[in-house]
């Protein structure tokens, strides 16, 4: 595979990571800095780039979900009943830490989360996109590191 084509597949596979796809970037992006170790700064900023935007359309998709103004899911016996209640205390974190809390927006299985919720509670979308690619840069260049 030529550098170029392996960039490319760095970028698609980052950015099917970050939707709800499965999928794991980190050893694409390993297996482009051992073929190609001068790519570095490029590596690390298209897998970035890919991942944001990836989390981006999860943050879109969380944005499209209607709200109901007034709803409160009252705790109960059931066991349906526990887990909304336990999924509006994330909600209410996350509107309680803001844009911020997407640093953690590349954990797995809860990065996902995280993106969606916070289009769902119409977070500001430029700021989102920010800590999303800060987070997510951060890991990769943990990643480049190891």
């Amino acid at each position: 595979m030529t550098e170029t084509a392996s960039l490319l597949s760095l970028f698609f596979s980052s950015f099917l990571a970050a939707t709800l796809l499965p999928g794991g970037s980190e050893a694409v992006l390993f297996a482009v800095l051992k073929a190609y170790p001068d790519t570095l700064v490029l590596a690390l900023c298209l897998a970035t780039l890919g991942n944001t935007l990836g989390g981006m359309v999860s943050f879109y998709m969380g944005w499209l979900l209607p709200q109901r103004q007034g709803e409160r899911i009252e705790a109960g016996h059931t066991q349906a009943n526990a887990l909304q209640s336990q999924q509006l205390k994330h909600v209410d974190k996350l509107r309680r830490y803001g844009t911020p809390a997407l640093l953690l927006a590349w954990v797995p299985l809860i990065g996902d989360a995280l993106c969606l919720a916070a289009g769902w509670l119409r977070l500001n979308y430029w700021q989102a996109a920010l800590f999303m690619a800060i987070g997510k840069f951060a890991r990769y260049g943990v990643i480049a590191l190891l």
